[in-house]
């Protein structure tokens, strides 16, 4: 009998990883602002809502931005996005997240997606595995972005569970901050030198055992 009720999965860096392509986005967007930007630089995003994102580039431009700018600049960031991952298909899985989704329905238990991506489901249709998840929380479905709880616990709400008996699995540090808001038990997926917060790390999904979490 497993301790949980239902496990809720983050999207980029734990079920694929779109990174590569919101980097390349990114960059393009920075360097025709003037802004510099690599990969120690992207590494900030990580986690952060579209908005936020432009935010912190934007920090580093030469002059002001209205809001309307900032939408339009967002809008074509994303543009560019979604003809990258246009090209996304279930190769695109990262390794041991099919055999996870698995077990964690084996088991019984609900499974949640809690992505700060708008194109969420664009990403699961391209993966093929939309249909694995009992519920999906995308950007469009919250005003606050991670690290705030509000994305975890609309997906324990919609799935009809206390968060206290939800298991949160995340890459970053927001989003494992956004777990530990919401009550629930945290399983880092990468560095545990980086993700201090969480309860668990472990590198990847190929390392996911659940009952190693009861």
């Amino acid at each position: 009998m497993s301790r949980f009720k239902a496990v809720i999965f983050d999207l980029d860096g734990v079920i694929t990883d779109t990174a590569h392509y919101h980097y390349l986005a990114w960059k393009r967007l920075a360097e025709a602002e003037g802004v510099h930007f690599d990969e120690t630089f992207n590494e900030q995003l990580k986690g952060i809502d579209r908005m936020g994102s432009l935010d912190l580039i934007l920090a580093g431009a030469k002059r002001s931005y209205s809001d309307a700018e900032k939408l339009a600049l967002a809008d074509a960031k994303n543009r560019h996005y979604q003809e990258l991952i246009a090209t996304m298909s279930a190769a695109d899985l990262l390794p041991g997240a099919v055999d996870a989704l698995a077990a964690v329905r084996v088991a019984g238990l609900r499974i949640g997606l809690a992505s700060v991506s708008k194109n969420a489901f664009t990403v699961l249709e391209r993966l093929g595995i939309r249909d694995r998840f009992d519920y999906v929380v995308d950007a469009a479905l919250i005003a606050n972005s991670k690290p705030h709880p509000e994305i975890f616990l609309t997906a324990a709400r919609e799935l009809g569970v206390d968060p206290a008996d939800c298991l949160g699995v995340e890459d970053a540090v927001a989003g494992v901050a956004s777990i530990k808001s919401a009550g629930m038990w945290a399983l880092g997926i990468g560095n545990p030198d980086v993700l201090t917060q969480a309860d668990r790390v472990i590198p990847a999904l190929d390392r996911f055992k659940l009952e190693d979490y009861q």
